[in-house]
């Protein structure tokens, strides 16, 4: 991280997922969110419980940023994808692939990367 600001409950998930520990959050009646959440934003249920996130999810959808905001101008062209994971789905960056070989339906796997610009950490897919 570029600083030593954390942002609770997304940096805990971050340290999660870099640990090969990743989680959601599931009330009692199945709904899946991601933290951090105090209730269940499908229900309102306060009884939420982590369960591990699946190894792989289903790209669902994405987009190619050629014109960044500046606090992504070094790391642009980049590529932003929705990813399916069962009961949650993640945003977070494609990586290793040219953006002519990304189609929706792709395997892929979460991960923690670093932005080129600003050093902070934020979720990538790799193609399984």
């Amino acid at each position: 991280m570029s600083d030593d600001v954390r942002n609770d409950g997304y940096d805990d998930w971050l340290d999660a997922l870099e640990g090969d520990q990743a989680f959601y959050l599931e009330c009692t009646a199945g709904h899946g969110s991601l933290p951090p959440r105090r209730v269940c934003p499908e229900c309102g249920s306060g009884e939420l419980s982590e369960t591990p996130l699946p190894t792989a999810g289903e790209l669902d959808t994405f987009t190619v940023t050629h014109v960044p905001t500046p606090a992504f101008a070094d790391d642009a062209p980049y590529v932003t994808g929705i990813v399916d994971f069962g009961p949650v789905r993640v945003t977070g960056r494609v990586l290793e692939l040219d953006p002519d070989e990304i189609e929706p339906g792709l395997t892929v796997e979460a991960t923690v990367i670093e932005t080129d610009t600003t050093g902070e950490r934020l979720v990538g897919f790799r193609p399984r």
